[in-house]
């Protein structure tokens, strides 16, 4: 496992960070408790020492098995969290007033209620789970983080960044008050290249590529005929024709891909990792073997120039979360 230091902090973290969604239930079928300690586990073998999970993800119960891991390990991780917003619902708009989604009682209470669900007395990195630069300007965030990190409860604070949204967040990178953004960054999406990822390096504030394999669009594992469980998230995000167009954009990637070495998941996150302004490429990591699949992509290193050139024409401007 190689390492990178987030943004301003003193954290060298893993390139591979662990991706946390999933293992909380929820809108993800099929996962076991038994079966994501295993990974978590897996994990730290690698050398992944940097998760990310939320207190929204399974209403705490992804933190809590995150908690009990982190007990249960020798080494060092570093955990980043989320406080959800108020009002429940993702993205944030920029008209919805900030006293709706991320009041400053709020976001006290969600970190306590983290806290008491990892069984941690200091989060590292606390993220606001929706933005919009609407707020910038709004006290009450400000205070919020000055307050826990006077406490000692929070380490440092960063944002996740609405759905193929990157611009939305770049005034509240300058504030500085931020040692991290969380944005969504694959071959298909690569948007945030443009303004986000040089203000980051600019600012020196660390990049979490989130979504690297686009739901498992891009781990090459989805067909037409793929059928997810009743009430899981991905039966919404593939719903319609999305299957046929994914299956489509696949064949084309592979074809052009003849010849790189590694699976076409691997390669996704080797994309994500050639990029110098992301410190951490955070995948979804359920199962044992998708952990080990994914660690193995880090000691790969990054792709050359010439399949990096070969990626930027698969770019896809299209948002399946709508």
């Amino acid at each position: 496992m190689h390492y990178r230091k987030l943004g301003s902090t003193e954290a060298e973290i893993s390139e591979i960070g662990y991706g946390a969604w999933g293992i909380g239930g929820n809108q993800w079928q099929g996962g076991k408790d038994e079966e994501s300690m295993r990974a978590l586990k897996r994990a730290f073998d690698f050398g992944v020492n940097f998760i990310d999970t939320a207190l929204a993800y399974g209403d705490g119960h992804s933190e809590m098995l995150v908690g009990k891991a982190v007990k249960e390990t020798f080494h060092k991780i570093f955990v980043a969290t989320k406080i959800p917003p108020m009002n429940r619902i993702w993205p944030a708009s920029p008209s919805t007033p900030i006293s709706e989604v991320l009041p400053y009682h709020h976001i006290v209470e969600s970190t306590e209620q983290s806290l008491r669900n990892l069984g941690l007395e200091q989060i590292y990195l606390q993220q606001f789970h929706v933005w919009t630069d609407a707020w910038v300007g709004e006290e009450e965030w400000r205070r919020a983080i000055e307050d826990l990190r006077k406490s000692g409860k929070v380490r440092y604070f960063g944002l996740s960044i609405s759905e193929h949204e990157p611009d939305s967040a770049l005034e509240a990178v300058k504030t500085e008050l931020f040692r991290s953004v969380q944005v969504i960054y694959n071959i298909w999406d690569q948007s945030a290249e443009a303004n986000l990822f040089p203000l980051c390096r600019q600012l020196k504030v660390g990049v979490l590529a989130r979504v690297p394999l686009d739901e498992g669009g891009l781990a090459g594992s989805i067909t037409e005929d793929t059928q997810f469980e009743p009430g899981e998230f991905r039966e919404s995000y593939f719903r319609g024709d999305r299957k046929r167009q994914v299956v489509e954009r696949v064949e084309a990637l592979k074809s052009d891909l003849e010849g790189v070495p590694g699976t076409l998941a691997q390669i996704a996150l080797r994309f994500c990792l050639s990029n110098k302004a992301v410190t951490s490429v955070i995948p979804g990591m359920r199962r044992v073997e998708t952990v080990e699949s994914s660690c193995r992509a880090a000691t790969a290193g990054p792709l050359d120039q010439q399949t990096l050139a070969i990626l930027k024409r698969h770019q896809w401007n299209r948002n399946f979360y709508e």
